[in-house]
């Protein structure tokens, strides 16, 4: 089967005879039925048996067995997650982690969760502890007061991360100099941010050895570019970071870092909602300290509001 789930937070399951039927080349979902401000965010190809782990904004984790997601076809909405899960009307889902199996116990002893804060927390969890579903849920991290949780990431333990701030600087540090801790920590700084109205914008988990993918930018008036990791120096955590954009009034705040395959798509969205889908191929690389190109032309009174990558499912014609 395929999960999707969509920007706004529809979710549904959909049979994969449904995607075979639909040509390979083509851009989106031919005749969904999202809104127009909404696209397919989250797909993945699953069994009846896999989890979905849900993170909320509030630090709670949430649980759905492939099987407990509404069945739909492809072209219909789905089902708003906050009508499916026990989650407050003021908490909202921020990420989406897709476990195979619970029970396994090399991979749940072995593999862990990094989360990051809007405000430059950041902390580290052995799946293990998320391997006991609760109804109501269970809380996943200790949020701070004024705080939110921004990002939460598969890891193997081995894997370099990148934090980013509004102010257009990065930090990347290896996931080894965050020790694995509870459930009800808070986490360690990952960032110091440079002021009281800044912060954090997005994380990435690396795979240092990946030689198709690169980290991507972008900013709110449109300038982003996509360069080599190493163009990131790896620097204590803690720290101010890089600067990974030249922020001026002509580009605006950085928006969106993305760990990105030239395979990929970027789905872009404006604040007004409009929503540019663009091939990550069209963009070369370019070195960290550029200034980068227009990815999307705006006008004056335009800007980006979010950015999200979306992976090419080349498996979906394979698996049930």
């Amino acid at each position: 089967m395929v999960i999707t789930i969509s920007h706004l937070g529809y979710i549904k399951r959909t049979k994969t005879d449904e995607f075979k039927q639909q040509s390979r080349g083509g851009k989106g979902s031919r005749g969904s039925k999202t809104k127009d401000t909404d696209f397919i965010e989250h797909l993945f190809i699953a069994n009846n048996h896999n989890y979905l782990l849900l993170f909320t904004e509030m630090g709670r984790c949430f649980w759905l067995r492939a099987f407990e997601i509404p069945e739909a076809s492809k072209t219909s909405q789905g089902r708003v997650l906050q009508n499916i899960l026990a989650i407050p009307s003021e908490d909202k889902v921020r990420a989406y982690i897709k476990i195979e199996n619970l029970n396994d116990e090399e991979f749940i002893k072995n593999n862990y969760i990094i989360f990051c804060t809007k405000k430059g927390m950041v902390k580290k969890t052995i799946v293990e502890a998320f391997s006991r579903p609760r109804v109501n849920g269970i809380n996943a991290i200790t949020i701070n007061e004024g705080d939110q949780l921004l990002e939460a990431k598969l890891t193997n333990g081995t894997q370099e991360i990148i934090i980013a701030n509004r102010e257009g600087r990065a930090i990347r540090f290896n996931e080894s100099k965050v020790r694995p801790m509870g459930r009800t920590a808070s986490g360690v700084k990952a960032m110091t941010l440079g002021s009281k109205d800044d912060r954090i914008i997005g994380m990435l988990s690396a795979d240092p050895t990946s030689a198709t993918h690169s980290v991507f930018v972008v900013s709110e008036k449109g300038n982003g570019k996509r360069s080599p990791l190493d163009d990131y120096r790896i620097t204590n955590r803690g720290g101010k970071g890089v600067k990974t954009i030249n922020v001026t009034d002509k580009t605006g705040k950085l928006v969106g870092i993305l760990w990105v395959s030239e395979f990929d798509d970027l789905m872009i969205t404006t604040a007004d909602g409009i929503i540019i889908r663009t091939p990550v191929s069209n963009m070369r690389l370019m070195g960290r300290a550029t200034q980068g190109v227009k990815v999307i032309r705006l006008s004056d009174k335009e800007s980006i509001a979010d950015v999200t990558v979306i992976r090419r499912e080349e498996s979906v014609d394979e698996e049930e």
